[in-house]
């Protein structure tokens, strides 16, 4: 067994729950030991950095100097590796981690605030890496193969990552920055039909739905649209904050622009449970908005005929989804 250091980050306590009680059956399943790191504190989301900056940095860094504090005392291949399942936190946690190397003078500063606190941070001591990323290449497919008993077949899901997982990459972990294949991999590793989604790369809207709700709403829209143009069942996502405006703004989106979506996004870690035969409501099936529980009638016993995944439907009147194109407009 591989033991890593786990930063579980707030989302995972609050409206991610689902996202951690999959994590926990997926993590027993695979042998995958993650070790939490002690007393860690909030990441501060997205918009503490555009605020004020060595503070926001100093929020992160002091996660990781507690990581690094505990990696000392652990021992194996994965002691100096931190893991984030949060796409935020991931992104965060990196970003501290590569500026504080990069920029002497805010690292300086940033060591200074934790030495307030009796705590430093060396940048380089860990690697930071995303969930998905740990499953993938360490866990790898064929063991996640070896752990199917209730193979996906026939649902047809879209794999969406999101846009801070892929960029800026600072350690070249991810196949491509727009188009990165590693969660199609995983999913059709669990026997799912993984359709054609150009958009999985795309931005959900963050916090804007308390910004700017019109803009939150058109971004995603894009997305909903985008999955049910290729007749996805379930959006599959990695990030907390992702499936959280695709379902519980699912509703006002479709009030928005009077359409009527109904597309469950679930985390990728619920459906990998599903396939290793762990019972739904375990793994927070039911808990979302736009209940998915539906869509998971739709998995056959039999694999798909071959050649009806993933190629791309003639072009249609509506065309791709893009940024301020809705249907009505084009009809002008």
């Amino acid at each position: 067994m591989t033991q890593y250091l786990f930063y579980p980050g707030c989302a995972m306590e609050s409206s991610a729950r689902a996202y951690a009680a999959s994590l926990a059956s997926v993590a027993k399943t695979l042998d995958l030991d993650l070790a939490e790191v002690k007393d860690w504190n909030c990441c501060g989301a997205t918009e503490y950095l555009g605020i004020n900056l060595i503070p926001a940095y100093a929020l992160i860094g002091r996660n990781l100097a507690l990581a690094a504090q505990q990696a000392k005392q652990q021992n194996g291949a994965g002691a100096h590796t931190l893991v984030a399942s949060c796409s935020a936190c991931y992104l965060n946690l990196a970003k501290a981690d590569h500026y504080m190397a990069e920029r002497p003078v805010l690292g300086e500063r940033v060591n200074e605030a934790l030495a307030a606190g009796g705590l430093g941070y060396k940048p380089g001591t860990l690697q930071i890496r995303h969930l998905l990323d740990v499953l993938i290449n360490d866990i790898g497919l064929d063991k996640v193969r070896e752990k199917v008993t209730r193979p996906l077949h026939g649902l047809r899901v879209a794999p969406y990552l999101g846009c801070m997982v892929p960029r800026p990459d600072y350690d070249k972990r991810w196949s491509d920055y727009e188009q990165p294949d590693e969660l199609d991999r995983l999913l059709r590793a669990l026997g799912a039909e993984v359709i054609d989604f150009p958009l999985k790369s795309e931005c959900c809207g963050g916090h804007m739905p308390q910004i700017s709700p019109n803009t939150a709403f058109e971004l995603i829209r894009r997305l909903l649209q985008g999955a049910d143009q290729y007749k996805a069942d379930l959006i599959v996502t990695v990030c907390p904050m992702c499936q959280m405006n695709l379902d519980a703004y699912q509703d006002e989106t479709n009030r928005h622009f009077h359409t009527h979506y109904r597309l469950p996004t679930v985390f990728f870690t619920q459906v990998m449970g599903l396939a290793f035969g762990a019972d739904p409501e375990a793994l927070g099936f039911g808990s979302e908005i736009v209940d998915a529980r539906p869509a998971l009638g739709r998995i056959q016993t039999t694999p798909v005929a071959s050649g009806s995944v993933g190629a791309r439907p003639r072009a249609q009147a509506e065309g791709l989804p893009m940024p301020g194109r809705r249907p009505e407009e084009r009809e002008r």
